[in-house]
């Protein structure tokens, strides 16, 4: 080969924007809608394919699993060797990180899937070393193999090194299933650098609850706030404001945010001896023999007293392993001024301290140091209603104990759902408000009678699909909440969501609650099952008899087993499913319609079924007429995909996201649609699919794709069908 051939090494192969090339394919056409969030979950990237995981974990020897963590908290290695021969902050640390990134806004983060193994969590700047810490767990979950996700595995050693440490915990659950790929469409911010400043995702950064949608974290790469302040400047009573922000939008309040921040730093310590610039690259950057670990030392030692982390330096308490009140103690025993690690991170640290009271060198305890705050840290002496829940439990530590214990229990369960998803012996039988709970419904009712009562009620198919539908589309396969099951569609805050249409809505339950009250069925399951028989009617009016497959056993909540403002986050803002929008958004209606279907769990194709089939249905927000293509309203036909595909016609804008459809030899109007309606035969693989409905062979096809994906939807909470 010539030595001047420019083509010499280079690989045929197109890569994606994960590999070192760093393109993709799409960066020619970045505008274009991206269909891969969809693809998520494929089960093609699961060497596990068809292996049942909640049904492996329950042969697991729970207490040999418990006893080897117990075990490895004080096994230190030489490689990682243990902060004070203990591992109890390492796994508390790892375990926090992991459930930390989950937010309430969509559910999405957390522990729950074993996400923090691949980017981009494995390598924020926030979790430096977690990848220390799953691999010192790399044997226990080898010995255990498939009964063990590594997604319970790392939540488990967060637990277990609390325990060691001398905490009551308030339970745990198994049943978390491990993803195998980066869910590298979840959108973290817009931010192209790590550590941005937190400028551009706040509208006003002095107000921290302008934070942008969906996100949580202050700062890209973080978990929560930034531990030197905001944007890097010490100011605790700025902190204060961004923490009950981001907080609440894990799920937490004002007394769970000051029992986790002082809880999580009761054990372990700060890392920061040393200059970060020293640091290897992260994990998914580092070079090929550092075999998936990440940010090394390059220069001295950098492990032991050496290590570098946040660039922070010291331990918070007296007694690192140990649980205890030393935390609140210090914090108000002593006055804190500000300092600079030896890694330059500002921290603060007390004046005049006994010297009883420094913690002890990892490796010599015969040196000791001062003991170091965060800027959080320090709003819980700053911020007055922060104060004082920290001065109630410096007074109490039973008080303290118990409400850190169920603020962890909380934090690396709130993404697992209902009680009725928890596997395992110390799984808490208390129900928590946060949990959604259902009572057990009725299965044992006759779904013959009550469809009958349903069929002669008098209501209009559009109104008994568009109220199923309502009830179950706001299950999130993120965090297992929301769903059909409990019917809180009755009830405040849902019964009010203008996405409910609230006076449609009250009509139609008007008709189907004395029908529940009559039969023994719960009302979850007649409305359910009134969807059912809507789309019976509206398949023999378009020529097909069908059975909507149908399992009874929904239960009702109450309203006082509903948690008003919990439930507040899935008030839907937009549902392409139903042409809705609340109001304009930056980013596109078919954009949200994607969000929507990932959380309901279909794929691309289920997706297009289900939005051509409610619209000729007629189930559009507020009657709206768009994207109707159709003559027979209220017949489940193909209609839809036969019209749009229709080179008859073509598209006109009219307004942000309203089009006519037009004849081309008249001119007339013949349909109006929305930027939803259209994707479907612009993007090039929702139009592969529109196509195959299209066709004159699958009219039997579309109804049978209809009725699975919709049956899918209604059942997507039915845990106890999938046990």
């Amino acid at each position: 080969m010539d030595g001047n051939d420019t083509s010499a090494g280079k690989c045929p192969v197109m890569h994606g924007g994960s590999t070192s090339s760093k393109t993709s394919v799409t960066k020619f056409w970045p505008n274009a809608l991206n269909l891969d969030i969809l693809h998520q979950h494929d089960s093609k990237t699961n060497p596990l394919a068809g292996f049942d995981y909640r049904s492996a974990v329950k042969g697991l020897d729970v207490d040999a699993l418990k006893a080897d963590l117990r075990a490895l908290m004080n096994d230190s290695q030489d490689w990682w060797p243990a902060d004070w021969g203990s591992y109890v902050g390492m796994f508390a640390r790892v375990a926090w990180h992991a459930a930390g990134s989950y937010r309430n806004t969509d559910g999405r983060g957390g522990s729950g899937t074993g996400n923090q193994r691949f980017a981009p969590l494995n390598s924020w700047p926030d979790n430096v070393n977690t990848d220390k810490g799953r691999r010192l767990l790399w044997p226990i979950k080898k010995k255990y193999g498939n009964k063990i996700s590594w997604a319970d595995l790392i939540v488990l050693s967060g637990t277990i090194a609390y325990e060691v440490a001398g905490l009551k915990t308030f339970g745990f659950a198994f049943g978390r299933e491990d993803i195998w790929h980066p869910e590298k469409d979840i959108y973290w911010g817009d931010e192209m650098e790590w550590l941005a400043p937190s400028d551009t995702r706040y509208d006003d950064v002095a107000d921290a609850t302008s934070l942008s949608n969906p996100l949580a974290a202050v700062q890209m790469g973080l978990i929560y706030v930034n531990p030197e302040g905001v944007n890097g400047k010490p100011d605790p009573a700025r902190t204060a404001l961004m923490m009950r922000e981001t907080f609440a939008r894990m799920g937490m309040d004002d007394e769970e945010t000051v029992a986790l921040t002082a809880g999580g730093h009761t054990i372990g310590k700060a890392h920061g001896n040393g200059s970060a610039a020293n640091l290897s690259a992260d994990p998914e950057a580092a070079d090929i023999d550092a075999q998936g670990m990440g940010w090394m030392n390059t220069k001295g030692r950098g492990i032991g007293r050496d290590t570098v982390v946040s660039g922070i330096e010291g331990a918070w308490t007296t007694n690192p392993t140990r649980w205890d009140n030393e935390f609140f103690t210090l914090l108000f025993k002593y006055d804190w001024a500000l300092a600079r690690s030896p890694a330059g991170a500002q921290q603060w640290e007390p004046v005049n301290i006994a010297e009883e009271d420094k913690p002890v060198d990892v490796e010599d305890a015969s040196i000791r140091y001062n003991p170091i705050m965060t800027d959080a840290d320090m709003a819980l002496k700053v911020d007055p209603i922060y104060r004082a829940i920290s001065e109630r439990f410096m007074n109490d530590f039973d008080a303290f104990s118990d409400a850190f214990a169920r603020a962890w229990f909380k934090l690396t369960h709130r993404d697992m759902g209902p009680k009725s998803r928890y596997i395992g012996p110390d799984a808490p039988q208390e129900e928590l408000l946060w949990q959604d709970p259902v009572p057990a419904g009725n299965a044992s009712y006759d779904v013959a009678a009550v469809k009958a009562k349903i069929a002669a009620s008098g209501l209009s198919v559009a109104d008994m699909v568009a109220t199923a539908w309502d009830s179950a589309r706001t299950f999130r396969g993120s965090d297992f909440r929301g769903g059909a099951n409990g019917a809180r569609i009755r009830l405040a805050p849902q019964k009010d969501w203008a996405a409910n249409e609230p006076a449609r809505l009250a009509a139609v339950l008007a008709v189907l609650e004395p029908i529940a009250a009559a039969t023994g069925a719960s009302i979850a399951d007649v409305i359910v099952l009134a969807g059912n028989v809507g789309i019976e009617q509206a398949a023999k009016a378009a020529g097909h008899e069908v059975t909507v497959p149908f399992a009874p056993g929904r239960g009702d909540a109450s309203q006082e087993q509903t948690d008003v403002a919990g439930q507040a986050v899935l008030e839907p803002q937009a549902d392409g499913f139903r042409n809705f929008e609340k109001q304009a958004f930056t980013v596109t209606p078919e954009e949200m319609l994607l969000d929507r279907a990932q959380l309901l769990g279909l794929t691309a194709a289920e997706m297009t079924v289900l939005v051509g089939g409610l619209r000729v249905l007629g189930t559009n927000h507020g009657g709206s007429d768009k994207g109707v293509f159709t003559e027979r309203k209220g017949a489940l036909s193909n209609d839809f995909f036969v019209n749009l595909t229709d080179m008859a016609y073509k598209w006109e804008p009219t307004g942000r996201n309203s089009y006519n459809i037009t004849d081309r030899k008249t001119g007339a109007v013949k349909w109006t649609a929305s930027r939803v309606d259209l994707v479907f035969g612009s993007n090039s693989v929702l139009r592969a699919y529109s196509e195959v409905y299209a066709q004159d062979d699958n009219a039997g096809k579309f109804v049978a794709d209809f009725v699975a994906a919709w049956t899918k939807v209604m059942n997507a909470d039915r845990y106890d069908l999938k046990a």
